[in-house]
C-alpha cells in the first residue's frame, strides 16, 4: 500500500529515534506503562504522528484504560487506517497513520469500557507527539502541506 509520505528505511532512520523507527516502521511495541503519554490526560490538544506530524487523535478522544498504553475511543476522521494483523498467532486489527503508514498500535472492540464507540485504540506513545493546541477539526484541514489521502486505504470514520 502506498501513502502520501513515502521514505526509504535510511530516510526514516535519519529523522526518527531508534525506538521510534522500531515501532513506527518495523511494527514494534513499546513496553507497557513506560510511554510518556500513558497517564497524560490533557483536556485540550492533539496527538500527531511522530513520523510525519499528521494529526491522529484529539485529547478529548483519550480515556483511562489501565492497559499500559495510551487509549483512545476514536481518531480524527481519516487519520488512521486499519489492517488485519495475524502475527503472534492471533487475529488483531492494526492501526497505522493514514499519511505515512507508521504503525501506531491496535484497536480492540467490545471490552466494556464506557466510551461512545466501544473501541480502544491502544497506541504506542513513541508513535506520537503532543501539541496543546486543539485547532484541528478534521484531517482535511490539518494535513501537512502536500499530503493527500492514500489510494486504496480504508481510513476509519469518526463516530463522535
Amino acid at each position: 500500500m502506498s501513502y502520501p509520505v513515502e521514505k526509504s528505511d535510511e530516510e526514516w532512520q535519519a529523522v526518527l529515534s531508534k525506538e521510534q523507527f522500531r515501532v513506527l516502521r518495523k511494527q514494534g511495541t513499546e513496553a507497557p506503562y513506560t510511554g510518556k503519554y500513558d497517564k497524560h490526560m490533557p483536556s485540550e490538544g492533539v496527538y500527531t504522528c511522530a513520523g510525519c506530524d499528521a494529526p491522529l487523535y484529539k485529547a478529548s478522544h483519550k480515556f483511562k484504560s489501565g492497559c499500559g498504553w495510551p487509549a483512545y475511543f476514536d481518531n480524527i476522521p481519516g487519520a488512521v487506517t486499519r489492517h488485519t494483523d495475524s502475527t503472534l498467532g492471533m487475529q488483531r486489527t492494526e492501526i497505522v497513520c493514514s499519511n505515512c503508514g507508521g504503525h501506531l498500535g491496535h484497536v480492540f472492540k467490545g471490552e466494556g469500557y464506557p466510551t461512545p464507540t466501544d473501541e480502544r485504540h491502544c497506541v504506542n506513545s513513541v508513535s506520537m507527539k503532543f501539541s496543546p493546541e486543539d485547532k484541528i477539526v478534521d484531517k482535511a484541514q490539518a494535513q501537512p502541506a502536500g499530503a493527500q489521502t492514500a489510494e486504496g486505504s480504508q481510513p476509519t470514520e469518526s463516530k463522535v
